[in-house]
């Protein structure tokens, strides 16, 4: 899968402790605007490094989010999220044991209206409880691409 790197929000994201952090990247969308509209979108997000469980109270939360400044830092309007829970996860929360290497999965970004849209998209990432670790990529992308998430070897010469 070809990935632009415009649309990437986090390469090889690493966080650990219980802290909310936002993406390495933002998309500006030069002026308030909802790329939900039209082709429908998604954030994809991959599982580089498993996410740490080790205390049974790890909690990770995933959003995509519109703001009205690159730092994600005012005008946040949540467009949607993901949250995966160790131990014994309570709804709408996944079981955490989802998160190993390799593990892909999405969050739509859903229609709105001008009146709702900001500048920015980008994603936050709240990591919860004693130990939580995790290492990740994000990028946008066409919703009518997720069944193409197939990852190639690297590394290879074509002759």
């Amino acid at each position: 899968m070809y990935i632009d790197a415009e649309n990437q929000f986090s390469d090889a994201q690493a966080l650990s402790g219980a802290a909310a952090t936002v993406g390495e990247n933002v998309l500006d969308l030069g002026v308030a605007q909802s790329i939900g509209n039209g082709e429908p979108m998604c954030v994809m997000y991959s599982v580089l490094v498993a996410a740490d469980q080790g205390d049974g109270d790890e909690a990770y939360t995933f959003e995509v989010e519109y703001a009205s400044n690159a730092a994600q830092s005012t005008g946040r309007q949540l467009m949607g999220s993901r949250v995966f829970e160790a131990g014994t996860p309570t709804a709408p929360a996944q079981d955490a044991d989802l998160l190993v290497e390799g593990f892909k999965f999405f969050i739509p970004i859903p229609p709105t209206t001008d009146l709702e849209d900001e500048q920015f998209l980008g994603i936050r990432t709240t990591l919860a409880g004693t130990t939580p670790t995790i290492t990740f990529d994000a990028v946008l992308m066409p919703m009518s691409m997720v069944d193409a998430t197939v990852d190639y070897a690297s590394g290879f010469t074509i002759t």
